[in-house]
């Protein structure tokens, strides 16, 4: 199995711990569409290998959702001629949205990667340093934070743990604590790392990193998170769909995903020899068909500088093909952004806020994302210049024995695709 799909089993696996300890897409419904990308005209041939893409990937993302997936979209942008893009879900689904490509989704940790680009702006403008450490910015608020610099907590080697972990904090996770966190309070309940490690001895992905990250950037520019992405990136990109989540609320009059996890009975039974889950502990929200639970409703204002962007496939691989092709970036800090440690398992390599896949076509540049009801994952080649988007209407859905093989096979095909290549 390549090392990107146990990359994201992993990550689903991180969260079904995380769900435990708190308590201690049927019927075709959108044709594959193709939007207008850059780049020149595509000849007849371009036009006819294109279709060709979007009726494979087509069959593949209505086997996806029809096995678990739910709602999936797909975008594949090869930098020349029309992108291919793709909506299918599951026939029940439409009772409650008729999904679209460009409808709104909750791209999760992807954020990661606009919140580093953030702070390389300022280090590229002698604001912010790497090697600063986060007790110089934020003094006392991070427990031995004189040993841990701006670079450790970019590259996610801080030593710190995840509040995700933390029974004070999951109930907010499964929608049954209603509670505004603020980045501070976070801070305050994140524990070391289990078994403990010290700053810059190994790499353990955490969200307290990005929580710290976000305050320094308020720090040492004396704006809001929110109005740095808009003022210098969602505004000069010209990505009108995307905004960091403040609250539970969707963008009025834009359509977005409705995103579904298991029930109480499938998800202990998903999560049966790894969490001992009591009976009835699962997430909040309106049933519905096939023990599937509504979660489009829970706040995901949490997750902040770690998480809390809502976006598009465009508008994310719009953002990431200009980040990787040097439009964001000044080519000292894309390179600092671009070196890896070892992360096995993200499949590849963890820089700057920004993830190296080895795939079976080659490897790729980007992100991935999880919230409850969403999964993502964006890619770019190493130019920059082709992009995929995966967009999955469950998080925990994805991680059954009948949608797992199906999820990953129409990943490996649109990377696959977006490299130019058939897949193995």
């Amino acid at each position: 199995m390549p090392a990107y799909v146990l990359s994201r089993r992993r990550r689903i696996l991180h969260g079904a711990l995380a769900v435990g300890l708190a308590t201690c897409m049927g019927a075709v419904l959108t044709g594959c569409s193709e939007s207008q990308s850059g780049g020149a005209k595509p000849s007849a041939g371009q036009g006819a290998a294109n279709a060709s893409v979007g009726n494979q990937l087509t069959d593949l993302a209505q086997k996806a959702a029809d096995t678990g997936s739910l709602g999936v979209i797909v975008r594949v942008d090869t930098g020349r001629g029309k992108a291919v893009e793709i909506a299918r879900q599951a026939a029940w689904t439409k009772d409650d949205h008729r999904l679209a490509a460009g409808d709104q989704f909750r791209v999760g940790s992807n954020t990661k990667t606009v919140t580093a680009t953030l702070v390389l702006q300022q280090v590229a403008e002698n604001k912010i340093s790497l090697a600063d450490t986060v007790e110089r910015w934020l003094p006392g608020l991070v427990e031995g934070g004189r040993d841990i610099t701006v670079r450790m907590l970019l590259n996610h080697t801080s030593g710190l743990g995840d509040f995700l972990l933390t029974p004070e904090f999951l109930g907010s996770l499964t929608g049954r604590q209603k509670r505004t966190w603020k980045p501070e309070a976070l801070l305050a309940i994140t524990p070391a790392q289990n078994p403990p490690a010290e700053p810059g001895e190994k790499y353990s992905y955490s969200n307290a990193n990005y929580e710290a990250l976000g305050l320094i950037l308020e720090k040492a520019t004396g704006s809001s998170l929110a109005e740095l992405i808009e003022q210098k990136i969602t505004k000069p990109l010209g990505m009108k769909n995307s905004f960091l989540a403040t609250n539970a609320d969707w963008d009025d009059g834009k359509q977005h995903v409705t995103g579904y996890e298991p029930d109480a009975e499938r998800l202990k039974a998903i999560l049966s020899g790894t969490v001992d889950l009591p009976e009835g502990v699962g997430f909040v929200g309106p049933e519905r068909p096939k023990d599937n639970i509504d979660t489009a409703a829970i706040d995901p204002s949490w997750s902040w500088a770690a998480g809390g962007m809502v976006s598009t496939a465009q508008d994310w691989q719009r953002f990431l093909t200009a980040l990787v092709s040097g439009e964001l970036l000044p080519k000292a800090e894309m390179k600092q952004m671009r070196t890896t440690g070892d992360a096995p398992e993200e499949g590849g390599g963890y820089g700057l806020g920004l993830m190296k896949v080895n795939t079976a076509c080659g490897t790729v540049w980007g992100h991935t994302g999880g919230l409850p009801g969403y999964s993502s994952e964006v890619y770019t080649d190493a130019s920059g210049h082709r992009s995929v988007a995966v967009l999955t209407s469950t998080n925990f859905g994805i991680k059954e024995e009948r949608a797992v093989t199906a999820n990953k096979t129409l990943v490996e095909a649109a990377i696959c695709q977006m490299l130019g290549k058939s897949q193995p």
